[in-house]
């Protein structure tokens, strides 16, 4: 009788662990401003592990940069590699949103104007119902 491989949440949750330890300077940047409820009270939580359509076996899943629960809300910081993702980038935000989850999408050029994206920031969550 074969044993049947159960997914491995752990090894996912060491992966976002890993992100948080080695987080680029865009990503230091926004946490600082968004950790402890800076931003208007919303919790924020980084590198958080999605889980969607799966089972016992198998569960496809995304690490969020940012995640706010109260407003099941999704911020993601796009570096130069995002010029070669843009394909995958679509699907990933087309996935979260079927699922009830809101994305924002920042360039790590707009951080240069660190009040403009927090504002930009804020907007995008008061407009979440």
């Amino acid at each position: 009788m074969s044993k049947i491989k159960k997914f491995d949440f752990a090894g996912i949750e060491r992966q976002a662990r890993e992100l948080r330890i080695n987080m680029t300077e865009s990503e230091k940047l926004i946490w600082n401003e968004l950790r402890g409820r800076k931003l208007s009270g919303y919790k924020f939580l980084r590198q958080h592990v999605i889980l969607y359509k799966g089972n016992l076996k198998r569960y496809n899943y995304f690490i969020a940069d940012f995640f706010c629960f109260e407003k099941k809300a999704v911020l993601e910081l796009d570096g130069p590699i995002h010029d070669k993702t843009d394909e995958y980038d679509e699907f990933r935000d087309s996935e979260l949103e079927e699922i009830g989850i809101h994305v924002l999408r920042i360039r790590n050029e707009e951080l240069e104007n660190t009040e403009k994206v927090l504002n930009k920031i804020r907007q995008f969550l008061d407009q979440i119902i």
